[in-house]
């Protein structure tokens, strides 16, 4: 599985805010289209961040436990 890289992601939504932001009109299904792809960036990105809060959390333990010795 293919790590989500939260930086790309970030300038993706930032690219599709835009793309709304510089609409005169909106055409409906193009947009549809954009917010279905910054919902599914998003999600990705939430799950990516618990990924990472886990491994930051492991880590802190194993240091923790080798404090100790």
């Amino acid at each position: 599985m293919e790590k989500t890289n939260l930086s790309e992601s970030l300038k993706k939504l930032e690219e599709i805010a835009r793309w709304f932001e510089l609409q005169e009109e909106i055409d409906v299904e193009k947009g549809l289209e954009k917010v279905k792809e910054g919902a599914k960036l998003i999600k990705t990105s939430k799950e990516r961040l618990r990924k990472v809060e886990n491994e930051f959390e492991e880590i802190k333990k194993e240091m923790k436990e080798n404090e100790d010795w």
